[in-house]
């Protein structure tokens, strides 16, 4: 069973920096993509970063230049690098983690971590 677990998430002033990571519990090459994903109250679930199996990047304007999505294969997990941080970054970040097999797509989600960005 695929188990993602968010972490480092907390409070941070605007300007600051958070590492959010994320550990599975099989091996992340098993994936064709892991994503970030945040939600904030009243607002839709919205990518914030991709990484593909071959380490190909995508982001979308909102956090370009600002967060940082990488692997480390030897230890299943994938990190979210976040600089320059603004109070509309507050959200639930959500780990994502996608499988494509036989024509179907299995999606895999974290429990979820809160980074709250306020002075």
């Amino acid at each position: 069973q695929v188990q993602l677990v968010e972490s480092g998430g907390g409070l941070v002033q605007p300007g600051g920096s958070l590492r959010l990571s994320c550990a599975a519990s099989v091996s992340i090459f098993s994936f064709n993509d892991m994503n970030w994903y945040r939600q904030a109250p009243g607002k839709q679930r919205e990518l914030v970063a991709d990484i593909t199996r071959g380490s190909n990047t995508y982001y979308p304007a909102s956090v370009k230049g600002r967060f940082t999505i990488s692997r480390d294969n030897a230890k299943n997990t994938v990190y979210l690098q976040m600089n320059s941080l603004k109070p509309e970054d507050t959200a639930v970040y959500y780990c994502n983690a996608v499988q494509l097999r036989d024509g179907a797509r299995n999606d895999y989600w974290g429990q979820g971590t809160q980074v709250t960005v306020s002075s």
